[in-house]
């Protein structure tokens, strides 16, 4: 029987004045910090800041007072054959306690094995029994947070096999027995069904958009070796319009729900990602704006 938090994501009212959102980066800490773009949120991924002070921690709580933050984690490996790291997960709490994000989020993949470290995210075989250890890993993390964490779809690269689920009712069933929400991620839908020959619109129809609590966008660029044969997701390049378009698809059809363009390689400068990130506002104002009207 697994419990569900009893606490909920900090400072909602925050989070209810979000529209659109940019990844962090150091670089940009003073900008950041003068911004007042309507609606806007910062996302970093909260192993950059796993310490106890120094200049990086208190940038962040600096902008924190500004703007609304989300943590995305990228080492939990909730789909590993082992429990969450108990150490990284206490250090992680502290985190949260401290700068009260608005948002925590974490993949639906595995980072660790046995002491080992992996540099990805890496894939897991959607069976029975690593639903089970998914939802478990999925408990603990919300127990230890004190909050429901987000999950999000994996991007693919090769077809897997052994599963016992597709990827949506598998993230419907964590979604129903650990009380967490779900962090659609567009472009790795795109990637995804580019890479295994499906349909974007398929996965989107059966995906249970009503647990959605944050939309991911990125860019992606072409193999080196292989070429349009595979996307990567690389983070590396502008939001690509078919990816713009499932964005539209997606909001008509769940409303308002905030979204974070992210920016790892090839960072462009802020100005540059203010202006990209216009078009997923203005899209999140008229949703709200609509369903106010409707409201009334």
């Amino acid at each position: 029987m697994h419990a569900h938090p009893p606490h909920g994501p900090a400072a909602p009212h925050r989070l209810a004045q979000a529209t659109a959102g940019l990844s962090l980066k150091p670089q940009h800490y003073a900008e950041a910090l003068a911004c007042n773009a309507p609606g806007l949120w910062w996302e970093v991924h909260p192993e950059n800041y796993l310490a106890d002070g120094g200049p990086r921690l208190a940038w962040l709580e600096a902008i924190r007072t500004r703007h609304p933050v989300s943590l995305h984690g990228v080492s939990l490996s909730l789909g590993a054959d082992a429990p969450v790291d108990a150490a990284h997960l206490a250090r992680l709490a502290a985190l949260v306690r401290r700068i009260e994000p608005m948002c925590v989020s974490e993949h639906l993949a595995w980072s660790a094995w046995r002491g080992v470290y992996h540099p990805d995210l890496l894939p897991l075989p959607r069976t029975h029994a690593a639903l089970q250890r998914v939802a478990d890993n999925i408990d603990r993390t919300q127990t230890a947070l004190g909050r429901t964490i987000a999950i999000e779809n994996p991007a693919h690269y090769l077809p897997l096999e052994g599963h016992d689920w597709s990827e949506p009712d598998f993230l419907a069933e964590l979604v129903r027995r650990t009380g967490c929400t779900l962090l659609l991620d567009l472009n790795n839908v795109a990637v995804a069904s580019h890479n295994l020959g499906t349909s974007a619109q398929a996965y989107l129809e059966a995906y249970p958009l009503q647990a959605v609590s944050e939309l991911h966008l990125a860019g992606h660029h072409a193999d080196p070796a292989l070429g349009e044969a595979l996307w990567i997701d690389s983070h590396d390049a502008p939001v690509s319009a078919a990816v713009w378009a499932l964005l539209a698809e997606v909001l008509a059809r769940t409303g308002p729900v905030p979204v974070l363009i992210e920016r790892d390689e090839n960072i462009p400068p802020l100005l540059d990602l203010l202006q990209e990130r216009e078009p997923a506002h203005r899209l999140l104002q008229s949703a709200r704006t609509e369903e106010t009207a409707a409201c009334t």
